[in-house]
């Protein structure tokens, strides 16, 4: 009975671990959140001058907290069930830092996204360059774009 219900503590911190990967903002060009829907935006015109692959951190490399501790409890479980007495001890706070440390490197990596640096310049000769997550809609040098902005939001479109 006991291992269950470790198991089921487990099985309930790793899931909402998971979950924080789901809640995230999104920088993408095909996302609008509620303030941004039916608002008008500037358009501008221009060309693609160079497009760059860019990794875009989601939760702007502050972790929530959640990967440090829910790894530190399922690592101080796994390694307090290895040995006993005081051997169980020690392991289970040896496991708890080992996966504390693995939990935060989970959620930070879980916050990244695969973004696009696409410098535009503009009819006017202006230089634009606008980070956003990438969608599979593919940007070359010399593709016509459009720059939609409005609030300090910029994304570029087809």
């Amino acid at each position: 009975m006991r291992t269950t219900s470790r198991l089921m503590v487990a099985t309930v911190i790793a899931g909402s671990v998971a979950m924080t990967g789901c809640a995230v903002n999104s920088s993408s060009p095909d996302v609008f959140n509620a303030s941004q829907a039916q608002r008008e935006q500037t358009v501008r015109m221009g060309t693609v001058d160079s497009v760059r692959m860019v990794r875009i951190s989601t939760n702007n490399g502050q972790s929530s907290g959640l990967g440090v501790v829910g790894g530190g409890a399922l690592g101080a479980l796994a390694g307090s069930s290895i040995g006993g007495g005081r051997g169980s001890v020690a392991t289970g706070i040896i496991g708890g830092i080992g996966g504390a440390v693995a939990g935060n490197a989970i959620e930070n990596n879980m916050a990244m996204r695969d973004g696009l640096e696409i410098t535009v310049r503009l009819d006017n000769g202006d230089l634009r360059a606008i980070t956003q997550t990438a969608t599979g809609e593919t940007f070359r040098a010399g593709d016509r774009v459009r720059i939609l902005s409005s609030g300090g939001v910029s994304r570029v479109t087809r």
